[in-house]
């Protein structure tokens, strides 16, 4: 498997979705990249040559932010939003959803599943030994 950024890539996939697994890389970036690069996108992995990975790398780090560096500039991002207490700060530091999305139904995941369905209101009785 060949590493680059730090992440290994998948030798059996094309290479423009092989990019796709490192932070910071979706598939129109990864076709950017590859189109300065000079490589081909329907190339597997596997085939690349050390030229061809050099390159690859070269483009990546001159241009780009990814992994490490883009992960770090995101935790500042959010730690100055909390510091300075904003609503998206607050939001973080719950743990809550940031974005506007509903979280009376459907963020279960978000907010610990949390199981509250409506009952009939009244408690079994006890069973009878």
């Amino acid at each position: 498997m060949p590493r680059v950024a730090g992440v290994l890539i998948p030798d059996e996939k094309t290479i423009d979705i092989s990019l796709t697994y490192i932070f910071g890389i979706g598939l129109a970036l990864s076709k950017k990249v590859l189109a300065e690069a000079n490589i081909d996108p329907k190339k597997k992995a596997k085939d690349l040559n050390q030229e061809e990975l050099g390159k690859l790398k070269e483009v990546m780090e001159k241009n780009y932010r990814v992994e490490g560096e883009l992960k770090r500039d995101v935790m500042t991002n959010i730690k100055r939003l909390k510091d300075i207490g904003t609503w998206r700060g607050i939001r973080h530091s719950k743990g809550l959803t940031v974005r506007g999305q509903t979280t009376r139904i459907n963020s279960r995941t978000v907010r610990g599943n949390v199981r509250k369905t409506a009952g009939s209101g009244r408690k079994a009785p006890p069973s009878a030994k």
